[in-house]
């Protein structure tokens, strides 16, 4: 399942526990009795993951590492390779990739699985692929670390990739984002919520949100891109624009991925516009838009149509 560079700017995500997503939809969910599912759908998940896909739907590949294991691993791969993801992906000997339970009734309610057993080998093996990116090449490092790696991955992959010229994105909250700020990430993106915890405060104005943003910025990370929902997003990019606007007008459907979404748009509109910040910013909210009011993940029409409106 390995990979060759298919143009100077390579993009490579990692997710560390990727799984697969059981999405039911139940009326009047009841504990303790028996429920009929009245729609369900299964897909391969996981943040980095989420953004591989996006950025396949937009017309942008990239590379997906991470760990696999067991028949639930096989299904992930499968399912990738059948949507043309590229992957390259390390085989885990011991556990099973999860099985995600996501179940839509009058409220969302998730069950997650654990993951598998992940050791010193496997991690090596991570290491070594992602010693073979070179500079220009874009790495997203998005989600929750699982109990099976060192709480500190984020910041050892940061730190062995240093200095060499590669882009790293990195979407993750708390301690995993603001410890690898004095490696200059080239784009962070928390949502409000991730921002004020940060900082002990309660953001939901777009404007509260701007001088936390600049504080994180001057940690070190270069772009600043914070989502907020129906509140639409702020971007502290490097060269100290302040980019911020209202989300499309759209009806939510699906919440799963849209940060994700929002990345690989973001990510795409700055590889399409050579580097125009304002053009990548537009694409992230409506790619993230896009996600929310759609069922699955967004695609490249549904991106276009949004950003007519979003650019009037």
């Amino acid at each position: 399942m390995s990979t060759k560079k298919e143009s100077p700017s390579m993009i490579y995500t990692v997710t560390f526990n990727p799984c697969l997503d059981y999405v039911v939809a139940v009326d009047d969910l009841a504990l303790g009795a028996v429920n009929r599912v009245t729609r369900e759908t299964v897909m391969a998940g996981g943040k980095g993951i989420n953004v591989s896909i996006v950025l396949k739907n937009l017309g942008h590949p990239s590379c997906a590492l991470g760990f696999l294991a067991g028949f639930t691993g096989d299904e992930i791969a499968r399912r990738l390779q059948l949507q043309g993801i590229d992957t390259d992906f390390i085989e885990v000997s011991h556990g099973m990739s999860r099985i995600n339970v996501k179940v839509k009734s009058n409220e969302e309610t998730e069950i997650n699985g654990i993951g598998p057993d992940i050791d010193e080998r496997d991690i090596d093996e991570l290491y070594a692929k992602l010693d073979a990116l070179a500079t220009d090449d874009i790495l997203v490092i998005s989600g929750s670390v699982p109990a099976a790696l060192p709480g500190d991955i984020y910041e050892r992959i940061m730190k062995r990739l240093e200095g060499r010229g590669i882009r790293i994105v990195v979407d993750a909250t708390r301690d995993l984002l603001v410890n690898v700020l004095p490696f200059k990430p080239f784009l962070i993106k928390p949502n409000n919520h991730e921002l004020g915890e940060i900082f002990g405060v309660e953001l939901k104005r777009r404007d509260e949100v701007v001088p936390y943003a600049k504080k994180l910025q001057e940690r070190g990370a270069r772009n600043v891109l914070v989502s907020m929902a129906g509140e639409g997003a702020v971007l502290v990019a490097e060269d100290g624009q302040v980019v911020e606007g209202p989300s499309p007008a759209g009806t939510v459907v699906n919440s799963v991925g849209a940060g994700d979404s929002m990345v690989a748009g973001f990510i795409a509109g700055w590889l399409e516009s050579a580097g125009d910040v304002e053009r990548a910013f537009a694409m992230g909210v409506c790619t993230g838009s896009a996600s929310a009011f759609s069922l699955g993940l967004a695609e490249r029409d549904q991106v276009e149509a949004l950003l007519a409106a979003f650019n009037r």
